[in-house]
């Protein structure tokens, strides 16, 4: 229950695609870790979707199933500020997930 990849850098304006490869699974924004004015989103179950990121910033991504069995992926618009604290809000076993992506960008 991964993303691949699990973090991606890309410029404001660019579009992500996220393939439903496996059943059970979808793409959601975390409300908690998008930028100011970034708009939320969240796919149906099994479900691909084009998302375009418009606003620079860092965006959690979740799969909303398995958000707490951290699901999780990591997407950096533009420049971002590597030293972004993640909220307190986001489940543990997903934290410790970003946290290894953030460190190793796996």
């Amino acid at each position: 229950m991964v993303y691949e990849p699990a973090h991606l850098q890309i410029a404001p304006g660019d579009t992500v695609r996220f393939l439903a490869t496996q059943r059970g699974h979808n793409a959601a924004a975390i409300p908690e870790m998008l930028p100011e004015g970034a708009e939320s989103f969240i796919g149906k179950i099994d479900e691909e979707i084009s998302v375009s990121f418009e606003i620079e910033g860092r965006y959690g991504i979740k799969c909303s199933p398995h958000y707490a069995m951290g699901m999780v992926m990591i997407i950096d618009v533009g420049d971002v500020d590597g030293a972004s604290p993640l909220p307190d809000a986001v489940p543990r076993r997903a934290r410790e997930r970003m946290s290894k992506i953030l460190m190793t960008g796996e």
